[in-house]
Protein backbone atom coordinates (compact mmCIF):
# COMPACT_ATOMS: atom_id res chain seq x y z
CA UNK A 1 0.00 0.00 0.00
CA UNK A 2 1.79 3.49 -0.90
CA UNK A 3 1.95 5.98 1.72
CA UNK A 4 -0.87 8.60 -0.61
CA UNK A 5 -3.58 5.45 -0.20
CA UNK A 6 -2.54 4.87 3.34
CA UNK A 7 -3.12 8.54 4.20
CA UNK A 8 -6.72 8.73 2.32
CA UNK A 9 -7.51 5.63 4.31
CA UNK A 10 -6.39 7.27 7.36
CA UNK A 11 -8.40 10.62 6.93
CA UNK A 12 -11.53 8.89 6.56
CA UNK A 13 -11.12 6.43 9.48
CA UNK A 14 -11.01 9.57 11.36
CA UNK A 15 -13.76 11.12 9.83
CA UNK A 16 -15.90 8.73 10.90
CA UNK A 17 -14.54 8.49 14.08
CA UNK A 18 -15.25 12.06 14.52
CA UNK A 19 -18.75 12.10 13.38
CA UNK A 20 -19.45 9.35 15.60
CA UNK A 21 -18.24 10.91 19.06
CA UNK A 22 -19.55 14.63 17.83
CA UNK A 23 -23.22 12.87 17.61
CA UNK A 24 -23.41 10.83 20.62
CA UNK A 25 -22.22 7.68 20.51
CA UNK A 26 -20.25 5.96 23.05
CA UNK A 27 -16.58 5.56 23.15
CA UNK A 28 -16.58 2.37 23.12
CA UNK A 29 -18.04 2.09 19.57
CA UNK A 30 -16.45 4.54 18.29
CA UNK A 31 -13.14 2.43 18.96
CA UNK A 32 -14.82 -0.44 17.43
CA UNK A 33 -16.02 0.83 14.30
CA UNK A 34 -12.99 2.74 13.55
CA UNK A 35 -10.66 -0.15 13.72
CA UNK A 36 -13.03 -2.37 11.87
CA UNK A 37 -13.41 -0.15 9.19
CA UNK A 38 -9.59 0.56 8.60
CA UNK A 39 -8.96 -3.40 8.43
CA UNK A 40 -11.56 -3.54 5.95
CA UNK A 41 -10.25 -0.56 4.04
CA UNK A 42 -6.94 -2.53 4.20
CA UNK A 43 -5.19 -0.87 7.38
CA UNK A 44 -3.13 -3.85 9.05
CA UNK A 45 -3.74 -1.62 12.50
CA UNK A 46 -5.51 1.33 13.93
CA UNK A 47 -4.91 3.05 17.32
CA UNK A 48 -7.04 5.50 18.98
CA UNK A 49 -7.19 8.04 21.74
CA UNK A 50 -10.12 9.51 22.96
CA UNK A 51 -10.72 13.02 24.79
CA UNK A 52 -13.23 14.74 25.59
CA UNK A 53 -13.12 17.16 22.98
CA UNK A 54 -10.48 15.69 20.66
CA UNK A 55 -9.39 12.30 19.19
CA UNK A 56 -5.64 10.94 17.89
CA UNK A 57 -5.56 8.11 15.68
CA UNK A 58 -2.60 6.26 14.16
CA UNK A 59 -2.78 3.58 11.44
CA UNK A 60 -0.30 1.14 10.73
CA UNK A 61 0.62 -0.50 7.67
CA UNK A 62 3.99 -2.30 6.15
CA UNK A 63 5.80 -1.00 9.94
CA UNK A 64 5.05 2.70 8.65
CA UNK A 65 2.86 4.96 10.76
CA UNK A 66 0.79 7.93 10.15
CA UNK A 67 -1.00 9.43 13.01
CA UNK A 68 -3.66 12.27 12.90
CA UNK A 69 -5.39 14.45 15.69
CA UNK A 70 -8.64 15.71 15.00
CA UNK A 71 -10.85 17.84 17.39
CA UNK A 72 -14.41 17.28 18.31
CA UNK A 73 -17.40 19.50 19.00
CA UNK A 74 -20.89 17.90 20.23
CA UNK A 75 -23.52 18.46 17.78
CA UNK A 76 -26.32 16.55 20.19
CA UNK A 77 -27.35 13.40 20.09
CA UNK A 78 -28.22 12.04 16.46
CA UNK A 79 -28.88 8.22 16.71
CA UNK A 80 -29.64 7.93 12.69
CA UNK A 81 -26.02 9.38 11.91
CA UNK A 82 -24.73 6.52 14.23
CA UNK A 83 -26.32 3.93 12.62
CA UNK A 84 -25.61 5.00 8.94
CA UNK A 85 -21.83 5.02 9.89
CA UNK A 86 -22.17 1.95 11.30
CA UNK A 87 -24.03 0.75 8.12
CA UNK A 88 -21.20 1.90 6.31
CA UNK A 89 -18.86 -0.49 8.19
CA UNK A 90 -20.77 -3.09 7.52
CA UNK A 91 -21.01 -2.50 3.87
CA UNK A 92 -17.33 -2.27 3.72
CA UNK A 93 -16.16 -4.98 5.62
CA UNK A 94 -18.57 -7.36 3.06
CA UNK A 95 -16.67 -6.14 0.48
CA UNK A 96 -19.89 -3.69 -0.99
CA UNK A 97 -17.67 -0.63 -0.67
CA UNK A 98 -14.59 0.43 -1.58
CA UNK A 99 -12.57 3.34 0.20
CA UNK A 100 -13.96 6.09 -2.57
CA UNK A 101 -17.29 4.42 -1.69
CA UNK A 102 -16.72 4.85 1.67
CA UNK A 103 -15.87 8.99 1.24
CA UNK A 104 -19.09 9.66 -1.02
CA UNK A 105 -21.24 8.26 1.30
CA UNK A 106 -19.51 9.77 4.58
CA UNK A 107 -19.75 13.09 2.56
CA UNK A 108 -23.48 12.76 1.89
CA UNK A 109 -24.30 12.32 5.67
CA UNK A 110 -26.21 15.33 7.12
CA UNK A 111 -28.11 15.32 10.30
CA UNK A 112 -31.99 15.19 9.93
CA UNK A 113 -34.11 15.95 12.56
CA UNK A 114 -38.00 15.89 12.99
CA UNK A 115 -39.79 18.89 11.78
CA UNK A 116 -40.57 21.60 14.66
CA UNK A 117 -44.79 21.10 13.82
CA UNK A 118 -45.04 17.27 15.25
CA UNK A 119 -42.01 17.56 17.92
CA UNK A 120 -43.72 20.23 19.73
CA UNK A 121 -46.66 19.05 20.01
CA UNK A 122 -45.50 15.14 20.75
CA UNK A 123 -42.97 16.59 23.54
CA UNK A 124 -46.04 17.87 24.81
CA UNK A 125 -48.37 14.68 24.79
CA UNK A 126 -45.57 12.82 26.34
CA UNK A 127 -44.86 14.76 29.01
CA UNK A 128 -48.90 15.23 29.79
CA UNK A 129 -48.87 11.30 29.77
CA UNK A 130 -46.44 11.09 32.46
CA UNK A 131 -48.24 13.68 34.65
CA UNK A 132 -51.50 11.42 34.39
CA UNK A 133 -49.46 8.22 35.40
CA UNK A 134 -47.88 10.35 38.52
CA UNK A 135 -51.83 10.99 39.05
CA UNK A 136 -52.68 14.08 38.00
CA UNK A 137 -56.42 15.09 36.53
CA UNK A 138 -57.22 16.26 33.54
CA UNK A 139 -56.59 20.31 34.25
CA UNK A 140 -53.50 19.35 35.58
CA UNK A 141 -52.20 16.93 32.35
CA UNK A 142 -53.43 19.85 30.14
CA UNK A 143 -51.56 22.17 31.56
CA UNK A 144 -48.42 19.82 31.52
CA UNK A 145 -49.18 19.97 27.83
CA UNK A 146 -49.14 23.68 26.99
CA UNK A 147 -46.55 24.47 29.44
CA UNK A 148 -44.07 21.49 27.76
CA UNK A 149 -44.90 22.31 24.48
CA UNK A 150 -44.32 25.94 24.49
CA UNK A 151 -41.07 25.46 25.78
CA UNK A 152 -39.75 23.07 23.60
CA UNK A 153 -40.74 25.20 20.94
CA UNK A 154 -38.38 27.77 22.98
CA UNK A 155 -35.98 25.12 23.04
CA UNK A 156 -36.00 24.32 19.54
CA UNK A 157 -35.82 28.01 18.99
CA UNK A 158 -32.86 29.04 20.52
CA UNK A 159 -30.73 25.72 19.17
CA UNK A 160 -31.75 27.27 15.74
CA UNK A 161 -29.85 30.11 16.70
CA UNK A 162 -26.90 28.24 18.12
CA UNK A 163 -26.63 29.81 22.25
CA UNK A 164 -24.97 28.20 24.67
CA UNK A 165 -26.48 24.76 25.54
CA UNK A 166 -26.71 25.96 29.16
CA UNK A 167 -28.54 29.25 28.56
CA UNK A 168 -31.23 26.83 26.24
CA UNK A 169 -31.74 24.58 29.22
CA UNK A 170 -31.73 27.32 31.91
CA UNK A 171 -34.54 29.93 29.85
CA UNK A 172 -36.48 26.39 28.37
CA UNK A 173 -37.12 25.34 32.14
CA UNK A 174 -37.59 29.23 33.48
CA UNK A 175 -40.46 29.02 30.67
CA UNK A 176 -42.09 25.65 31.13
CA UNK A 177 -41.98 26.01 35.00
CA UNK A 178 -43.62 29.52 34.66
CA UNK A 179 -46.43 28.40 32.90
CA UNK A 180 -46.70 25.24 34.45
CA UNK A 181 -47.20 26.94 37.66
CA UNK A 182 -50.54 28.41 36.37
CA UNK A 183 -52.78 25.52 38.16
CA UNK A 184 -50.95 27.46 41.72
CA UNK A 185 -51.66 30.78 40.97
CA UNK A 186 -55.71 30.02 39.24
CA UNK A 187 -56.60 27.00 41.64
CA UNK A 188 -57.45 25.47 38.04
CA UNK A 189 -56.25 21.63 39.42
CA UNK A 190 -56.48 19.85 42.14
CA UNK A 191 -53.02 18.26 41.80
CA UNK A 192 -50.73 21.71 41.23
CA UNK A 193 -47.35 20.18 41.72
CA UNK A 194 -47.60 17.39 39.35
CA UNK A 195 -47.28 20.20 35.89
CA UNK A 196 -44.38 21.48 37.54
CA UNK A 197 -42.65 18.42 38.15
CA UNK A 198 -43.62 16.94 34.38
CA UNK A 199 -43.61 19.10 31.92
CA UNK A 200 -39.45 19.83 32.81
CA UNK A 201 -39.12 16.28 32.00
CA UNK A 202 -37.73 17.00 28.45
CA UNK A 203 -34.68 18.64 30.05
CA UNK A 204 -33.20 15.30 31.63
CA UNK A 205 -30.01 14.80 29.85
CA UNK A 206 -30.39 10.82 30.35
CA UNK A 207 -28.76 10.20 27.15
CA UNK A 208 -25.48 11.95 28.26
CA UNK A 209 -25.51 10.63 31.83
CA UNK A 210 -26.26 6.90 30.35
CA UNK A 211 -23.21 7.31 27.68
CA UNK A 212 -21.12 8.98 30.87
CA UNK A 213 -21.67 5.95 32.78
CA UNK A 214 -21.02 3.41 30.05
CA UNK A 215 -17.63 4.60 28.92
CA UNK A 216 -16.55 4.87 32.51
CA UNK A 217 -17.26 1.04 33.26
CA UNK A 218 -15.92 0.42 30.16
CA UNK A 219 -12.54 2.10 30.97
CA UNK A 220 -12.91 5.44 29.50
CA UNK A 221 -12.68 7.62 32.58
CA UNK A 222 -11.68 10.51 30.51
CA UNK A 223 -14.51 11.26 28.69
CA UNK A 224 -16.77 9.60 30.84
CA UNK A 225 -16.20 11.90 33.23
CA UNK A 226 -16.55 14.76 30.98
CA UNK A 227 -19.93 13.68 29.56
CA UNK A 228 -20.98 13.42 33.23
CA UNK A 229 -19.43 16.62 34.20
CA UNK A 230 -21.51 17.84 31.44
CA UNK A 231 -24.64 16.47 31.84
CA UNK A 232 -24.44 18.09 35.43
CA UNK A 233 -24.23 21.04 34.64
CA UNK A 234 -27.01 20.83 32.32
CA UNK A 235 -28.98 19.55 34.96
CA UNK A 236 -28.21 22.73 36.81
CA UNK A 237 -28.88 25.37 34.67
CA UNK A 238 -32.31 23.41 34.52
CA UNK A 239 -32.15 23.67 38.35
CA UNK A 240 -31.63 27.75 38.07
CA UNK A 241 -34.36 28.34 35.32
CA UNK A 242 -37.08 26.56 37.68
CA UNK A 243 -35.80 28.15 40.80
CA UNK A 244 -36.27 31.47 39.27
CA UNK A 245 -39.77 30.62 37.90
CA UNK A 246 -40.76 29.71 41.11
CA UNK A 247 -39.46 32.63 43.33
CA UNK A 248 -41.33 35.27 40.60
CA UNK A 249 -44.41 32.88 40.94
CA UNK A 250 -44.07 33.35 44.73
CA UNK A 251 -43.94 29.72 45.67
CA UNK A 252 -40.91 30.20 47.97
CA UNK A 253 -42.67 32.77 50.24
Amino acid sequence: MYADTQNDITRQVVRVAQLLLAYGAESELVEEISQRLGYALGLAGVEISISSNSLVLTSLVHGRCITTTRRTREHGINMTIVCELQRICLLTEKGLYGLNEVRKRVSRIEPRTYPKRYLVPMIGLSCASFCHLFGGDIAASVITFFASSIGMFVRVSIAKHHFNLLLNFAVTAFVTTLIAQLGYQFSLTDTPKLPMAASVLMLVPGFPMINSISDMVKGHLNVGISRWGHATLLTVSSVIGITIAMQLGGLFL
